[in-house]
């Protein structure tokens, strides 16, 4: 793996520059987007809609129910991937102030669309109580026992985070961490992954080590940072091995059989053959790996997916073709998609809870829910070039 140094002098996708010649050092070029990432973050963000939704039958063939991992990992697993190439060449552009300055900006805004999104599932849900007299199972409800206002506060401090509210914050806290992550790896990338590791390995030793979370049964932050946030690194270091490759990880046939076998395993043993109405072909009796700490199964699923998917060319070509455009457009506006997802979930619990989730419910929220997300996604796309232009 070349060193950050070799990150910021290449232009992605054009191998790694020859060392300089003596003189003044280079400025940095600008990074140009990597097509797989914006197509797989735009399809994590659909399925964090499906999954999102109880009794949600598409849910049955989104990633959780294929394996061990899920959106979550591809998201958290992207967020240091794509930070790592916004930012990490921007040091050397801009200087450190004004990056940092883009971070924090970017980390505000983050904060605000959550804050935001707190507000308007409190409200939707308070009123959807007063018209049915019904009450919300999870979610929101530890915070509406606290009272309204007080079950705000709390949400906007993050120190309460409610189910499906719970992701961005965890974003917030590892973009802050972010710059460490990148002068750290300046001085040595195995080093920062090993104390990476580290951590993680803790958190999964410990599940007391956690941040506080009042909305929590267990007093804890679902998405464990202390856990994922060794997802956000790798994502990072991936950033500096795909760059460094000409874009591409190495393909290693050993390496890619060792992967399909194991993706194999995952779905045999983590597929809904219950819910699938077929035989139970699950090979080992064990519970489902635990996701709030990123457990060693799931950690390997989503590595090994990785794998797959950053040293195929074919799925590189595959991710610039314009059939792949709406997706595409979902990754590049993840924040507002994710915003959009969340409220389109919202509606579709608060629809399945009042009413029963029959088949033609389903198909309407699915197709309104996701026909939302990928219609938002191209007014911001047709924005952002009218901008440029």
């Amino acid at each position: 793996m070349k060193s950050l140094d070799d990150l910021e002098r290449a232009p992605f996708g054009g191998g790694v520059a020859p060392a300089p010649a003596p003189g003044p050092e280079p400025t940095p070029k600008k990074s140009v987007r990597d097509a797989r990432v914006d197509v797989l973050r735009g399809l994590a963000l659909l399925m964090i809609f499906i999954d999102h939704i109880p009794r949600n039958t598409p849910a049955l063939f989104t990633l959780h129910n294929l394996g061990f991992s899920d959106a979550a990992e591809i998201f958290v697993l992207l967020a240091g991937y794509s930070s790592m190439i916004a930012y990490g060449g921007l040091f050397g552009r801009a200087g450190v102030r004004a990056t940092l300055m883009r971070i924090a900006w970017r980390c505000l805004r983050i904060y605000l669309f959550q804050a935001g999104l707190l507000l308007a599932t409190l409200v939707i849900v308070r009123i959807w109580m007063d018209l049915t007299g019904l009450t919300p199972r999870f979610g929101v409800a530890p915070l509406l026992q606290m009272g309204l206002l007080p079950g705000l506060l709390r949400g906007l401090a993050l120190n309460a985070l409610p189910n499906y509210l719970d992701i961005l914050p965890l974003y917030i806290l590892l973009l802050a961490l972010f710059p460490a992550v990148y002068f750290g790896m300046r001085r040595g990338i195995w080093g920062v992954l090993a104390l990476s590791a580290t951590l993680w390995l803790a958190a999964n030793v410990d599940h007391t080590l956690n941040l506080p979370n009042a909305a929590a049964v267990d007093d804890g932050w679902y998405f464990n940072p202390f856990a994922w946030q060794f997802l956000f690194v790798i994502g990072a270091a991936l950033a500096v091995a795909v760059r460094a490759g000409d874009g591409l990880l190495p393909w290693r046939n050993w390496a890619a059989v060792v992967a399909f076998a194991y993706l194999a395993f995952g779905l045999l043993q983590g597929g809904a053959w219950q819910d699938w109405g077929l035989p139970d072909l699950r090979p080992l009796a064990i519970a489902a790996p635990d996701k709030s700490h990123v457990a060693p199964l799931r950690l390997l699923h989503i590595l090994a997916l990785t794998y797959l998917i950053f040293s195929a060319p074919a799925l590189r070509r595959l991710s610039g073709s314009r059939r792949l455009r709406l997706l595409d457009a979902c990754g590049r506006h993840s924040l507002e998609i994710f915003a959009a997802g969340c409220l389109a979930a919202l509606i579709g619990r608060i629809l399945y809870r009042t009413f029963d989730p029959t088949a033609p419910l389903q198909i309407a929220v699915n197709l309104w829910g996701i026909a939302a997300m990928l219609g938002l996604a191209r007014i911001l796309d047709a924005r952002a070039v009218a901008a440029r232009r």
